[in-house]
């Protein structure tokens, strides 16, 4: 039982800490000293994955976390607008950058008459922090919190008509977000991860007690190779190339995060992964714990053939309150609500949902 559920772990980290693959060590010094004064490389080029819309303008912002880290951010408004406007904060996948998913939907928001941003979490694409590729569910959460900060900081936006998107591993982190932060006034997740819970049961609760505690020492043993080395191992990205037995979810992965219809240069899932002792963290801190306590409007949307379904509707469960809304789209697969290739992600009820809850 330890050894089976052990290796459903290691098929589903391939997608979300990206365990699959051999271990990747990088200069990822865990010494360096960058304190308070980093500064952001930038790219100014677009170099999205998706187009450009003539119906928006964009630029690249900046803003720091509470732990110091400075994030980066492209900023979308709707063209020829001399009002304040509500707004959104947008992140993820897990391992993607903002320059993939999160800027489609912030885009996109954009376009419907919302100041919207995408940002890097901190640690990874252009966003700082050392050493890079780590995940947390305290320092990621606050970076949504982060991005409130800075949206309520703009004079052409309305403080108190601010909202979040979180796309598949950022949607548990935007619903943590949501109950802490009572300045969120609204929450979507699309096709949202329990990354806590994945990372403790594995995908579908397949790891009991003891395929956990192997999963902790084996984490453990990389740590005290990483302190030895000076630098951290990486769980390496999507597979590539993939198995012939790979599951369909991780075939659906590589195709967005390998081929020309998502690849990033900056994405931890299309190169070399998150570190690998990054899991620790999330097997013990349970995101969704006061879940329960939102009081704020809450939209959560999944494919009804998504591998990871269960994750929405579990978490809807726990909600209160006659805003909350959950919705399946027919048909749609997880990755489906990445790029809308499939044209199925409900980008009018997003809309419509944010200006009845940003009022």
């Amino acid at each position: 039982m330890i050894r089976y559920s052990f290796k459903i772990f290691c098929v589903a980290f391939s997608a979300c800490f990206c365990c699959a693959g051999s271990l990747l060590a990088e200069d990822n010094n865990p010494h360096t000293d960058k304190m308070m004064n980093e500064k952001l490389n930038l790219t100014q080029e677009w170099d999205k994955v998706f187009p450009k819309s003539d119906k928006v303008t964009h630029r690249k912002v900046s803003f720091r976390n509470r732990y110091g880290i400075m994030l980066a951010a492209d900023l979308y408004m709707p063209r020829n607008v001399n009002e304040k406007l509500p707004a959104i904060a947008v992140s993820g996948p897990f391992g993607a950058v903002k320059e993939q998913s999160a800027g489609l939907y912030a885009q996109t928001m954009a376009e419907r008459g919302f100041l919207t941003i995408a940002f890097d979490p901190s640690y990874t694409g252009e966003s700082g922090g050392f050493p890079r590729y780590v995940a947390s569910p305290d320092i990621n959460t606050e970076d949504f919190c982060a991005a409130v900060d800075y949206l309520s900081t703009r004079d052409d936006m309305d403080s108190e008509r601010i909202g979040i998107i979180g796309i598949c591993g950022w949607g548990g982190m935007a619903v943590n977000a949501a109950a802490i932060d009572t300045r969120i006034k609204a929450t979507v997740t699309s096709t949202m991860y329990d990354m806590s819970r994945v990372n403790a049961n594995g995908y579908f609760d397949a790891m009991d007690a003891d395929a956990r505690y192997e999963l902790r020492k084996q984490l453990n043993a990389q740590r005290t190779a990483d302190a030895k080395s000076g630098s951290y191992a990486l769980a390496g990205g999507v597979p590539d190339p993939l198995s012939a037995d790979a599951p369909g979810f991780v075939k659906d992965y590589y195709d967005y995060y390998k081929t020309p219809r998502g690849y990033h240069r900056r994405s931890l899932n299309s190169n070399g992964g998150w570190n690998v002792t990054s899991a620790l963290s999330f097997i013990n801190m349970p995101l969704l714990a006061y879940s329960g306590e939102i009081r704020s409007a809450v939209l959560m949307i999944h494919g009804e053939k998504a591998h990871s379904r269960y994750f929405s509707e579990d978490a809807f469960r726990k909600l209160k309150g006659d805003n909350k809304e959950l919705m399946i789209i027919p048909g749609a697969s997880h990755v489906d609500l990445y790029d809308n290739q499939a044209g199925v992600i409900p980008f009018d009820r997003i809309g419509q949902f944010f200006l009845e809850h940003l009022k």
